[in-house]
């Protein structure tokens, strides 16, 4: 197998390193595309292809993550990470582990991770990787390496818990969830949604986004039912998609362009939080990317006609 093939059979895996490590496609298929370059660049061949390429993304994603650190503390509102709507690397024995470590809600807890402990926590807990290549990839001894993890679990385990609903549960629910929606039927809504549901939209400063979060069943179901009914009527059409492994749809304009994405948290049988992505600049690997300012003032202006 050539130096080509081999990457390419790990590219998957590589992607799905480097985006739990930062948040982001863009930054992740950065991160893999300089792995090749120094792989390519390379005059001998490592003795674990997979083991090197791993290594050098994870060293490559501490490095862009500690400098991204330093724009997210700047940004405006909620920071979420880029929608991803399929995980490239699959693997039969660690499904579980892969489901949960790119849902929003988990991405959002390794966000208050270090860069090393955010690294060596998915080398560890989601893909499975022995200490002693964990110590390679991150530069630390073994030992440092399994007291980054503590800490890491320590943070982690004190956040939300595990995703119980099975994946039939979720779709039916996001079903339901939807159709409500569309009928702007808030009783039906504020039935699905847990007493302390959020919602919560990444818009960066550069997309029409809540001053603050929604939060209570009967607030984000009033305000999603006033809403999203004269989005309809301007043309606005949603279609259901996972999002980072959860329920969730995307959301486009008449033209069919990206508006925003949406994730539903679901546990217990109930939405917890409603996330949505309007962040233009986090949307370009959906699709072309709608104005999401001239969709917001037809909006007003339907809503408006109406009353």
């Amino acid at each position: 197998m050539n130096k080509v093939e081999e990457f390419e059979e790990l590219r998957p895996l590589l992607f799905s390193i480097a985006y739990r490590i930062l948040g982001s496609v863009g930054e992740a298929e950065d991160a893999v595309q300089e792995t090749w370059l120094r792989f390519d660049g390379s005059a001998t061949r490592p003795a674990s292809t997979k083991a090197f390429l791993s290594a050098t993304v994870t060293r490559i994603s501490i490095d862009v993550l500690r400098s991204a650190r330093v724009r997210r503390e700047e940004y405006v509102g909620p920071w979420f990470p880029e929608p991803l709507l399929s995980d490239p690397y699959q693997d039969p024995a660690r499904a579980v582990e892969l489901a949960d470590s790119v849902s929003m809600a988990a991405l959002l807890l390794l966000e208050r991770l270090s860069p090393l402990e955010r690294a060596v926590f998915v080398l560890r807990e989601v893909f499975g990787f022995g200490f002693d290549d964990i110590a390679v990839a991150v530069g630390r001894s073994e030992a440092a390496c399994r007291q980054l993890l503590v800490r890491a679990r320590r943070h982690m385990d004190a956040g939300r818990p595990r995703f119980a609903a099975d994946r039939r549960e979720r779709q039916e629910l996001a079903a339901r969830f939807f159709d409500a929606l569309k009928d702007g039927d808030v009783g039906a809504l504020r039935e699905l949604l847990s007493a302390d549901v959020q919602l919560v939209g990444d818009g960066g400063g550069k997309a029409p986004q809540l001053a603050r979060a929604v939060v209570g069943d009967q607030n984000v179901a009033r305000l999603l039912a006033s809403v999203l009914p004269p989005m309809a009527r301007v043309g606005v059409t949603w279609e259901p998609r996972e999002i980072n492994g959860q329920p969730g749809a995307i959301f486009r304009d008449r033209d069919g362009r990206v508006l925003h994405t949406l994730a539903l948290d679901v546990l217990d049988g109930q939405i917890q939080a409603i996330r949505s992505v309007l962040n233009p600049d986090k949307l370009g690997h959906v699709g072309p990317v709608a104005d999401a300012w001239a969709v917001d003032r037809e909006v007003r202006q339907e809503r408006r006609r109406r009353t």
